[in-house]
């Protein structure tokens, strides 16, 4: 019995999640951190697309991330573009100590608009933040351009793992906060059409007139049946 219980579990949610930016930037090594607290100092460039999954609980419910890694070549663009649909999230990252990478992330961002729906959750992510003598993206450049965007915003370092987790998981959570209250939502309107109709709320539903014409006369019989 227990077996089966095990068997019919399954997560609550999945989310599709991309991991955009110029290449070495770090977004496989932060993937790696994240999905199996794995860093790889030698690293090779992503070629195409990869993918990870991992497991997380909010609020009781188990909710699955589908992370996408993107390769940031240019010569790779036209084949991952069509990966950027389906995304409910994304991190865009650059290198704190690479300012071209940091410049690069307004071409990125209107890729990821024009591939994806508008409203995908979004975290700016300056990484490799444990290369401080080597910084040339200060934090207050990076907290400005996601306030301009409206992104979310934070420093990682997929070396020593900080902020990894929490950078994934802020991506994650919003998006079941969006989605929770839009069910919520849905939940209110079901609820008002349910009571207005244990009101006694009339609801008219279109008839046409030969329907209409063809319903009069058996009205008026049981009328004449009801009198006597």
């Amino acid at each position: 019995m227990a077996l089966e219980n095990e068997e019919e579990k399954t997560e609550d949610y999945l989310f599709k999640i991309v991991l955009v930016g110029d290449s070495a930037v770090g977004k496989s090594n932060l993937l790696a951190r994240f999905a199996r607290d794995e860093f790889y100092p030698n690293s090779k460039s992503t070629i195409g697309v990869e993918f990870q999954t991992q497991k997380m609980d909010i609020n009781g419910k188990e909710v699955k991330a589908q992370i996408w890694d993107t390769a940031g070549q240019e010569r790779f663009r036209a084949v991952t573009s069509a990966y950027y649909r389906g995304a409910v999230g994304a991190l865009l990252v650059y290198d704190i100590s690479r300012r071209q990478t940091f410049d690069s992330i307004g071409r990125w961002l209107n890729e990821l608009h024009t591939h994806s729906d508008m409203n995908v959750v979004t975290i700016l992510v300056g990484n490799k933040s444990d290369l401080k003598d080597a910084r040339e993206v200060t934090t207050a450049e990076g907290k400005a351009l996601a306030e301009a965007q409206g992104l979310f915003f934070m420093e990682t370092s997929a070396l020593d793992s900080s902020n990894v987790a929490a950078a994934f998981e802020t991506v994650v959570k919003e998006i079941y906060n969006i989605l929770s209250r839009k069910v919520m939502m849905s939940q209110e309107l079901k609820n008002q059409d349910t009571t207005r109709i244990e009101n006694g709320t009339t609801v008219v539903l279109q008839a046409d007139e030969e329907a209409a014409a063809a319903a009069a006369p058996a009205d008026v019989a049981a009328q004449k049946a009801g009198c006597c």
